[in-house]
């Protein structure tokens, strides 16, 4: 097999990363997959370059401009942005591949764009098209492997590409780590749910611990995981036996129900710092908060659990969707500002109702009962919704969250925030936090599309399913977001075509 110059890029932003936050955290929370791919790439003897992609300009050297073929990764809301740096480098004579999260929600719009679209990717997939390597156009192909793979590259294999990154994050130095893949629930909402759940390989982990343990100035690790701890037991014993209790630091994602008081000191004992429990709605959504009450019961049962973690462990965001079918009227809304002055030590991760692509049962139905809109990817994040409320109009949908926003981020509670936080790091991040993108910046992004549905009637006109023509609006935050790319962005990549999605052979 010919030996390749390939090029790896995780695409870690939209657009520059403008805020404080955007620049503290972006290279923190680098994925595992583009280390992985650009390992096997190596490993099968080809010649690999890895770049983190933000914004305008990359944040290492560019990449050469002879590549044989380019790999990226990329959420959805970068999706335009991969779409243009694919343009640009088939330009150049290279084949392009699209693997992550946008890959797999959204196969169809992306096969236009790249040769090759991965699914789930292990090591004989990846090796297999490699050895068959060749330009597919105007429509690229779909690969994917069965299922997740069994074992990845550890965290040694993988330093070559992380400490570079290391170097270049300020204040904060953290690295990304998995103990499972898949999912143990069927939340109908969520892509992983017909994944079947299943943990790496523990004495691999420990190895990773143990190298991370051996570093001068060990890295904080970030889970990327949202199960993890599914198997408690297992895990934390696996992670004592590895390393003295409480010589890594750690933040992590978990489900309440998992979250006893006898898990949460035993967490704090490892050195777990932050937990990002999911709380969702008050309504709906109940199975991973061990309560089967709902409304303002639920409230009080879950900020008293919220308080007792928050007594062991220093940070937490609890993470909510708003606009769900079971929500109606302002009660969600104002519910959650209770819960917010019962539990004043939480940071409120927003998210409003968001169907990414063609591939879970909720999405599908959303399809069927006409309520999805036809938004650019750039704008698919949680600062705006694709899917029709079912029990809101749109204007009293964006009232509504700007009024929780304002009050969730209004500086008596930023205070209220910081003053409910025990130790000064977490401190300093609630207030940046706030201050910044995921604060009160996204609640000025909010703003902004509240008053076009006002004002504008063509913006209103296409929130309303009267037309399917793109406001201004949106093409001109694209133009200026992408910057110089935007000369590459291929024709018709700001319209996605959903019925030809979800009327194609799923693959």
């Amino acid at each position: 097999m010919k030996k390749l110059r390939i090029g790896v890029i995780e695409i870690q932003g939209r657009h520059p990363a403008r805020t404080a936050w955007a620049k503290l955290m972006r290279l923190n929370l680098a994925a595992i997959m583009p280390q992985v791919i650009a390992v096997w790439c190596e490993e099968a003897g080809h010649e690999v370059f890895l770049n983190y992609y933000s914004g305008h300009e990359s944040l290492f050297d560019p990449l050469p401009d002879d590549l044989d073929v380019v790999f990226m990764s990329s959420f959805t809301g970068s999706a335009q942005v991969a779409y243009a740096l694919s343009n640009r480098f088939r330009s150049k004579g290279a084949i392009t591949a699209l693997g992550g999260p946008h890959a797999r929600s959204f196969p169809e719009d992306s096969k236009k764009y790249f040769d090759y679209v991965f699914g789930l990717t292990d090591q004989t997939t990846l090796n297999d098209v490699l050895q068959g390597m060749a330009q597919h156009r105007p429509k690229g192909v779909y690969v994917s492997a069965a299922n997740q793979p069994r074992h990845l590259p550890g965290i040694r294999q993988r330093w070559k590409f992380i400490e570079p990154m290391l170097r270049h994050s300020p204040w904060f130095k953290m690295v990304t780590m998995t103990g499972s893949f898949g999912c143990p629930y069927t939340c109908n909402f969520c892509i992983d749910s017909t994944i079947k759940y299943q943990m790496l390989d523990m004495q691999e982990i420990q190895e990773d611990l143990r190298f991370l343990a051996q570093q001068p100035k060990p890295p904080k690790i970030v889970w990327y995981d949202p199960n993890f701890g599914v198997r408690f037991n297992e895990f934390l014993g696996a992670m004592e036996e590895a390393v003295p209790s409480g010589s890594l630091k750690f933040i992590m994602e978990s489900t309440l129900s998992l979250l006893k008081e006898r898990n949460v000191k035993r967490l704090k004992k490892n050195g777990c710092q932050g937990i990002l429990p999911g709380i969702e709605s008050w309504f709906d959504l109940s199975n991973k908060t061990r309560t089967r009450k709902i409304g303002v019961e639920k409230v009080r049962e879950v900020s008293e659990q919220i308080n007792m973690i928050l007594s062991h462990v220093p940070y937490l965001q609890g993470n909510f969707i708003l606009g769900l079918d079971n929500d109606e009227g302002p009660e969600p809304f104002e519910l959650t500002k209770e819960y917010l002055d019962l539990a004043p030590g939480t940071f409120p991760g927003f998210n409003m109702l968001v169907a990414y692509g063609v591939n879970t049962v909720l999405n599908q139905e959303y399809y069927q009962q006409n309520r999805l809109l036809p938004l650019p990817f750039h704008f698919l994040t949680n600062s705006t919704t694709n899917v029709l409320p079912q029990h809101y109009g749109i204007v009293e949908l964006y009232e509504r969250w700007i009024d929780l926003r304002e009050y969730a981020f209004s500086f008596r509670r930023i205070y209220n925030r910081m003053k409910a936080t025990s130790e000064w790091t977490p401190k300093m991040m609630h207030a940046v936090r706030s201050l910044s993108t995921d604060g009160r910046g996204t609640t000025r992004r909010i703003q902004e599309v509240h008053r076009h549905l006002i004002e504008d009637k063509p913006f209103r006109d296409f929130y309303e399913r009267e037309t399917n023509i793109l406001p201004p609006f949106f093409v001109d935050r694209i133009k200026k977001d992408l910057g110089p790319l935007w000369d590459w962005l291929p024709e018709g990549a700001l319209h996605y075509d959903m019925e030809t999605a979800f009327n194609s052979p799923q693959p």
